[in-house]
């Protein structure tokens, strides 16, 4: 089963870095995003990715190619015609097709234009979110109900404190709890092939349109993830991972 990465947005919540590179190649702990999310699939087993790529796809492109070398031992002879020798390589055993799917397109266009990649059930999520979610069991909620796609839902903790209210009066101050949000789209999706159905053209925003006729003919179903779940939209989100990942606490490093 292939993983679809969703990473050719501009980020601009996050200007700080990502006027140099895509919002996913920002780095957590020394490695891309991207790299913590494809290390939870391969976690599971999934090794075989595609990458939605647009805004600085070069830069992508260029990380996957010199992956090898940043986990390996090597020697430059420049006596010898620029030698290079490999003397310990690891890499992931992971294959990867990175694609430019256009500067401008949505979302729902980027998965239309990967659609040759695909030859059946699929995985796809987003390249700025991380979590604890079991693959496995997403998956076995996608085989269940035997529908056209499967969601991942999550409750994401508050930005501000609550206050509660009794009439004219505050009555207390609080952190804001998980129980105080609604579900919202987390990502990490299982599809089905037939998907790409509901997708017009590169202006299609996936989250409008495709999801909303897909809720509507009763083809999308829900997994309810409650563990750990964060999205990296600002400079403010990044820090928070880059605390947890120092610590060596970070919930999303399951492998």
């Amino acid at each position: 089963m292939k993983v679809v990465l969703l990473a050719g947005g501009f980020g601009t919540r996050i200007s700080e870095e990502s006027q140099f590179k895509p919002k996913p190649m920002i780095e957590i702990g020394g490695m891309p995003l991207i790299w913590h999310i494809m290390k939870l699939y391969s976690f599971y087993g999934f090794y075989e990715f595609i990458i939605c790529a647009g805004y600085r796809q070069e830069v992508i492109k260029k990380w996957f190619g010199d992956y090898f070398l940043y986990n390996s031992d090597v020697t430059f002879d420049f006596r010898k015609d620029n030698k290079v020798v490999i003397h310990k390589k690891h890499t992931e055993p992971w294959k990867v097709t990175v694609v430019d799917t256009g500067l401008r397109t949505m979302t729902g266009g980027r998965l239309k234009r990967i659609g040759r990649f695909l030859d059946g059930t699929f995985l796809m999520t987003y390249g700025d979110g991380v979590g604890d979610v079991n693959i496995q069991k997403l998956i076995e909620q996608h085989r269940m109900h035997g529908k056209i796609g499967t969601l991942t839902a999550v409750q994401p903790d508050g930005r501000f404190g609550v206050m509660d209210l009794d009439g004219d009066y505050i009555s207390s101050f609080r952190e804001k709890s998980q129980s105080d949000s609604g579900w919202i789209n987390g990502g990490f999706m299982v599809l089905e092939p037939d998907v790409l159905d509901y997708i017009k053209d590169d202006t299609s925003v996936f989250e409008r349109e495709p999801l909303e006729n897909l809720a509507n003919d009763g083809q999308l179903v829900n997994y309810k993830h409650y563990g750990f779940w964060q999205c990296m939209d600002t400079f403010r989100d990044k820090q928070k991972l880059e605390a947890l990942w120092e610590s060596g606490r970070a919930p999303w490093k399951v492998w």
